[in-house]
């Protein structure tokens, strides 16, 4: 495979065969992230169980102590009061009925979290087709359907990330900015490994995490050492 410059030269910065602990490893990756604007720095962590089945799922949010450095933007479907808070809360968008309107006749997707109360569910549930795919549907498991919407902005505000395990068994998750140092983001690796680690499944069998992984946008991964559980 033939490489970019920048990246041919990352990846003889270090021994790709070998894990190191997050600490470094987030100083190798930070040091390769050599784009010209601020790379983000994603965590995979493969683990040791089964997608396909319904008592081996992994999937969870959590609020991360610094935040993700990218500001989200949030439609919120709600009526009167719960409408009000919202906005209060400092959500993009509310509405109801016509929100979802103007996604259907318009295309519009200027937002990157929809958040709903229960109630209104029906009312969203008629373009599911549409929010599933892209990955917007609101779901009670990630915050998103709740009468406590003023929370739930806050929280995406915050920096909260939704982890959830894909159809390989690897998990991959923002946890921050190349700007935010080393420090910050190893914070925010902590907190995000706890999560996962809490969420192992009780049918989970063997070695739990099978391996970790960090990345920035454009730079190559570097291994993690990961033996906790």
């Amino acid at each position: 495979m033939k490489y970019g410059k920048k990246y041919a030269e990352s990846i003889k910065s270090y021994d790709r065969s070998k894990a190191y602990d997050s600490q470094e490893a987030i100083g190798l990756v930070l040091n390769n992230a050599k784009a010209k604007f601020d790379e983000t720095v994603e965590l995979h962590v493969r683990l040791g169980i089964d997608p396909r089945q319904a008592d081996q799922q992994v999937r969870g949010v959590l609020v991360l102590p610094n935040g993700t450095g990218k500001t989200k933007k949030v439609l919120v479907i709600a009526k009167g009061e719960r409408a009000d808070a919202a906005q209060a809360a400092g959500a993009d968008y509310v509405g109801a009925e016509e929100m979802i309107q103007k996604i259907q006749t318009e295309n519009w997707f200027d937002f990157d979290v929809m958040i709903t109360t229960p109630d209104m569910m029906g009312v969203v549930g008629r373009i599911g087709r549409i929010l599933g795919p892209k990955g917007l549907m609101p779901n009670p498991k990630s915050g998103t359907v709740t009468m406590d919407v003023a929370r739930a902005v806050a929280e995406v505000k915050a920096g909260k990330v939704e982890y959830r395990l894909d159809k390989t068994a690897i998990i991959h998750c923002p946890i921050g900015k190349k700007s935010f140092g080393t420090e910050k983001i190893l914070e925010n690796f902590n907190a995000l490994m706890d999560a996962i680690v809490k969420a192992k499944p009780a049918a989970a069998k063997g070695q739990y995490v099978k391996s970790v992984t960090l990345t920035s946008t454009m730079g190559p991964g570097v291994k993690v050492n990961y033996n906790r559980i």
